[in-house]
């Protein structure tokens, strides 16, 4: 049976977002539905994107190249002065919830809500 996952992403820690990435890609191997929201201090890390430097590059664009991103918060990327980085990589962005990604839609559409 499919199950629906949205992973929030609110800590801006790099070890803690790795396991965004594999738990995304992991249960969307499984056949699961899965979608990644980017809040808080977590979307400072979008400029990793595009850092070869960093020892999970290969994760990130796996996670990048997956689809599996369905936005960053507009509000916090641009709190954490990487707005311009989000747009410039193509990251959609959520506003519904005064500026942030709304929990309620996603729970409206049947997804289980994982925060990390």
């Amino acid at each position: 049976m499919t199950e629906k996952f949205a992973l929030f992403a609110f800590n801006g820690d790099p070890m803690c977002f790795i396991h965004v990435i594999l738990n995304a890609l992991d249960l969307n191997q499984r056949g699961h539905e899965v979608k990644v929201i980017v809040e808080g201090s977590a979307t400072k890390l979008a400029d990793q994107f595009q850092n070869k430097q960093n020892p999970f590059f290969d994760q990130y664009n796996k996670l990048r190249n997956s689809g599996l991103i369905d936005c960053f918060c507009k509000a916090c990327s641009n709190k954490m002065g990487s707005l311009d980085m989000v747009d410039k990589l193509g990251f959609p962005t959520c506003t519904e919830l005064m500026g942030h990604p709304s929990m309620g839609k996603y729970i409206a559409q049947g997804y289980t809500i994982i925060t990390f």
